[in-house]
């Protein structure tokens, strides 16, 4: 009985994850490639620096105690409030961001659109029940959308790649830029492989008037059993006249300074600030953090993500945003924050209204 009720389980295990917003592991030449990277070592991806999963001075059974304690404000008393535009008119040949929640954002650079991390499901896990948004955060679906002619995805955790959600947008989709070895998911999904480029630390992609860059992050990656065998990271757009940086999910350390020196200064910054906690410190930032790598990036501004749509850590769910703004005012650092749906020149737009408040 023992042995026919462990047969049961693992066979129901693999049941699950033979669902597709599991993805699938890479095989064939993709398999070949990840085997070859400088950056795969011992079966895993592995960060530049030493990065434990969680910080050593703790261990799973605090985090554990940690999640069933009660934590005040951990998700928002309130609907969070949004502007629905009207994505279809917005200038594309004038530079724009609209970010939709989390670290999910449309952005109007070079005379294209791009569009990070998006999801737009309603939940930010393999199921529905899991991690919900907020009310009122998620008020775009993938039937607002225009023609995208780049969709970035940073790495393959559900809360940037969204099973549901590009599925529905594969037929606007003209092209996609990802880490390597996350093409593999979005193939198994009925994406064609043509309009896949998958970017290893340091390679870049030429495009008409746009140079694309993958960089470091300090961060992991999984979305089934197998962690770190997809690479995460970040993406420097490089246009005629101005520098992005597309920050993605990482922890504080050398990396920012190094990609300062050596592409920036940087126009705008988009980093996330928030789903910190000091049992994990090596793989999110803290605000004050986020501030600091926006100076160590040589940025002229910063727009803070990774906040205001799921509750993925223990602190209260606008301590992210009220703590980045204060960081970069004592910094000197200039930021501006909006309402999710909001188009905004990041030119022009500074500060914002204190709607979190």
């Amino acid at each position: 009985m023992i042995l026919i009720t462990f047969a049961a389980l693992v066979t129901a295990t693999f049941g699950l994850l033979s669902l597709p917003q599991f993805g699938r592991k890479a095989t064939g030449l993709r398999r070949k490639r990840i085997l070859n990277s400088p950056n795969f070592k011992d079966g895993k991806f592995q960060n530049i620096s030493f990065t434990p999963d969680l910080n050593p001075d703790y261990n799973y059974w605090d985090l554990l105690r940690e999640y069933f304690k009660k934590h005040e404000n951990k998700a928002p008393s309130i609907t969070i409030p949004s502007v629905k535009s009207d994505l279809h008119k917005i200038d594309v040949n004038k530079n724009s961001i609209v970010w939709f929640g989390h670290s999910s954002y449309l952005l109007h650079f070079e005379g294209k659109r791009i569009l990070v991390d998006p999801v737009f499901s309603g939940f930010a896990a393999p199921f529905s029940f899991m991690i919900p948004a907020y009310k009122g955060a998620n008020v775009y679906l993938p039937a607002d959308f225009p023609e995208i002619d780049i969709l970035i995805i940073t790495h393959d955790h559900y809360d940037h790649l969204d099973y549901q959600t590009v599925t529905k947008l594969k037929p606007k989709i003209k092209q996609i830029i990802t880490s390597l070895g996350v093409g593999e998911h979005l193939e198994q999904w009925g994406f064609n492989p043509k309009v896949i480029t998958e970017l290893d630390w340091n390679e870049q992609l030429q495009l008409p008037d746009l140079q694309v860059i993958s960089a470091t992050t300090r961060h992991f990656s999984g979305r089934g059993l197998s962690p770190k065998t997809t690479l995460w990271g970040s993406f420097i757009l490089k246009g005629k006249n101005s520098n992005i940086y597309v920050g993605g999910d990482s922890g504080y350390d050398t990396h920012f300074k190094k990609i300062g020196y050596e592409h920036g200064p940087f126009e705008l910054v988009i980093l996330d600030g928030g789903q910190y906690n000091e049992q994990w410190k090596d793989i999110h930032m803290n605000p004050e953090q986020t501030a600091q790598a926006a100076i160590d990036l040589k940025a002229k501004k910063l727009f803070p993500v990774h906040w205001a749509k799921f509750t993925m850590a223990f602190h209260a769910w606008n301590d992210p945003v009220i703590r980045v703004t204060q960081a970069c005012e004592n910094l000197n650092m200039p930021y501006f924050t909006t309402k999710i749906g909001e188009v905004n020149d990041w030119n022009e737009k500074v500060g914002g209204e204190k709607w979190w408040a």
